[in-house]
Formats: structure tokens, sequence, C-alpha cells
């Protein structure tokens, strides 16, 4: 704290102009949480009850999850066959605004409450495509999207066992458990030995679930890290 009360004070002492105090606390505190992870925010009371007035609007989406990348809403996971896919958005695109609310000053909690709604309602977004400097302005029409089945493959005399849940559900998290447990059920010489999980995607609101590990030990996958590489639609086995 002390660090932190010596630059409020410099702020005050020192700024060219009366800062806003409340403003720059409300920054250091979203700062603060965000510098955590990209799913932690902070929401001040007005963002809070924004939230409120909007958690039960509907759950048909745009299908797209996103997470905060460079202070902005980013685009992790798109599902295949959806609003959002349809409209060639890739992964790593950035949502600069929200019905020309930046997302910087945004939760990443709201940021997916907002592109959430009603079957056939529409949502407008500025988005920020790879290799392109100036925005999009993208209208995406909210439906009820359904995530694509587990992906599953086994090599190495399966030995490995991937998995790629392309969204991070209750659903997927039961049928990855299921998969790791046939794969040590029906292991043979080689057994299951290693559990690899595309992890990219982020849960939705309200998801909780046991993470599937098909090692005699139950190992945590780390921040970053991915085994074994991502396969392409040509090549399975290609990074």
């Amino acid at each position: 704290m002390g660090v932190y009360e010596e630059v409020l004070h410099k702020i005050q002492t020192d700024y060219v102009t009366d800062p806003n105090i409340q403003n720059v606390t409300t920054g250091a505190l979203h700062g603060m949480l965000e510098s955590l992870d990209p799913d932690s925010s902070y929401l001040t009371p007005a963002d809070y009850a924004n939230y409120l007035q909007h958690e039960h609007e509907g759950v048909a989406q745009v299908g797209m999850d996103v997470s905060k990348r460079y202070g902005y809403g980013s685009v992790i996971s798109v599902i295949p066959g959806s609003p959002a896919d349809k409209a060639h958005i890739e992964d790593g695109d950035l949502i600069e605004s929200i019905g020309g609310h930046s997302t910087r000053e945004m939760s990443v909690a709201m940021i997916r409450l907002l592109l959430e709604g009603k079957p056939g309602t529409s949502v407008t977004f500025e988005l920020v495509r790879h290799l392109k400097p100036e925005p999009d302005e993208v209208a995406l029409t909210r439906a009820a999207v359904t995530p694509p089945a587990l992906f599953q493959q086994q090599y190495e005399n399966s030995s490995i066992l991937y998995l790629k849940p392309i969204v991070l559900t209750k659903s997927a998290s039961t049928r990855s458990s299921r998969a790791s447990m046939k794969c040590r059920r029906t292991a043979t010489a080689k057994c299951c030995s290693t559990c690899g999980m595309w992890l990219r995607a982020t849960p939705s609101r309200g998801s909780a679930w046991p993470m599937p590990s098909c090692s005699p030990e139950p190992s945590r996958p780390s921040r970053g890290k991915r085994f074994p590489p991502r396969p392409s639609a040509q090549n399975p086995r290609s990074s």
C-alpha cells in the first residue's frame, strides 16, 4: 500500500490538472484485478447494477468465447457454424467496443453478457481483425448455438489421448471425463499414460467441472502449455 499511496500523492500534488481521484482509484482497481488473469475484473457499483440488469435477458449467443487482451475484449474461440463464424470472425480478433461503449472499461463478465440476449435480437460491435488497422462494424443476430461434439484422437499406439472441447461447459467436462476413463479401461500394454487437452476456450457462465486426467497421478494443465500439438484438419498430427 505504501507504493500506491506514494503514487496517489504524486498524482494529487504534481499532475497538471486536478485529477478525478475516484476515476484514478477505479482505474487502479481495474488494473490490479486484471493483472491476476484475463478473467478477473473489478465491477463498480454502477457496473454491477448494469450486470444484474442484463443477466436474465436471454441465452442466445453469437457463437464466440471472449477474454481480454491488450486491455480490450478478445476472441479466443469461435463455434463452427455460428453467426460469428459466418461473419468470418477469427481467434485473436479484438472487440474494440460494443454498442458504442469501449470494452477497455468493461469486465470480461460484462462483455460476455452484452453479447448474449434473446434469440433473433442483434448486437453491434467494432471488431479489429488480424492485419487490419481500422476496425470493422459488425452486426450479428443472436441465435441458439450448439457447440460441436468433443473431438477425440489417440496417438502413439493409444498411449496419448487428445481431447479438444470447443467450449468448456459442464456437459463437455462430463464427456471428457468419460473419454479419459474409457481410455484407461481399454488401454493395452501401452496404457493411456498422458492426457492432452486443447484448452483455448473459457467456461460458460456458471459452469464448473473436474479436470479429467489419464495419468496415474492427476496432473494440472499449465497456462500457456499444450500437449500434444494441435492437429489441423488436413493433418491431425501437425502442429
